[in-house]
């Protein structure tokens, strides 16, 4: 890992699922343009597969369309088999894949519809 969570923390970009008793999980995200960035998506492993990262996902999500951004942008290791299989179910749609910084990356973006009133 090459992330500095010191400055994203400083920043603001870390949201943290907890109760008072336990940590369940977080995320890093941040604006760019006029998406989202979902840089990060993590959850204890004691909470995995209990519903816990769509959460998180459907948080950050929430938090881009409070902004009136345009929707979130992330990207995966190709080697994530399992967020090749998740992301579209989340709608996310595959933008490409490059290799980037040593890693094999594969882009994803959902975007959220536009209305233009009652009949959109």
């Amino acid at each position: 890992m090459i992330a500095d969570f010191a400055a994203c923390v400083e920043r603001g970009d870390v949201w943290v699922s907890a109760d008072q008793d336990q940590f369940f999980g977080y995320v890093v995200c941040y604006v760019t343009d006029r998406h989202m960035h979902l840089e990060n998506v993590a959850v204890h492993p004691r909470y995995q597969g209990s519903g816990i990262g769509g959460e998180l996902i459907a948080f950050v999500e929430q938090l881009a369309a409070s902004y009136g951004l345009r929707g979130v942008e992330l990207y995966t290791n190709e080697k994530m088999t399992e967020n090749q299989s998740l992301y579209p179910a989340l709608g996310y749609q595959e933008q490409g894949r490059a290799e980037e910084a040593g890693f094999h990356r594969v882009y994803y973006r959902k975007e959220f519809v536009e209305t233009n009133g009652p009949d959109g």
